[in-house]
């Protein structure tokens, strides 16, 4: 098992790398997780080894959306920004989270406090009021940190690391 590389990142980077994949190691269910800017950037996702390692020891033969931290994130980005727009037409404020529940897993779609969004794909056996309750505590820990400074280092840091990789 190897995790993802943290190596020259700033503390809070490391941090929130490390939150990330202890709610992906530590919540049954949860087959993906990604971070996205409020652009719809990915900036943080699940280490794919990791994220396999688990699913095969919980015996699940579904990846992520295709497998992709980045189709992922295009569909969290998507689901906020339908559900943003819903709200407004129906002036009932701010979207906190969304959740759609399907046949063979569900997507959880939690905002953080400043525009980003925390998507997780979970398998159809996942508690979703536990992977509800560990997604609002990861925004709690996240959320006063994810400044346009540790925004920008995480998008440049998953930007070398897949330039790196296409090597």
């Amino acid at each position: 098992m190897t995790a993802p590389s943290t190596y020259g990142l700033s503390s809070e980077a490391r941090n929130l790398h490390w939150l990330l994949t202890n709610l992906v190691e530590e919540v049954p269910g949860i087959q993906s997780v990604a971070v996205v800017s409020s652009d719809g950037l990915l900036l943080l996702s699940s280490d794919p080894g990791r994220t396999e390692e688990a699913r095969q020891a919980r015996g699940v033969k579904h990846g992520g959306p295709r497998g992709s931290s980045a189709d992922l994130a295009t569909i969290v980005s998507g689901i906020a920004s339908l559900t943003v727009g819903a709200a407004k037409l129906m002036e009932f404020g701010g979207v906190k989270h969304s959740m759609v529940a399907m046949e063979e897993g569900s997507l959880f779609v939690m905002s953080i406090s400043d525009g980003s969004l925390l998507g997780v794909h979970g398998s159809a056996e996942c508690d979703m009021s536990v992977v509800a309750y560990h997604m609002a505590l990861f925004v709690g820990r996240a959320g006063h940190v994810l400044t346009p400074e540790l925004r920008s280092e995480l998008r440049q840091s998953l930007e070398s690391s897949s330039t790196g990789s296409a090597r």
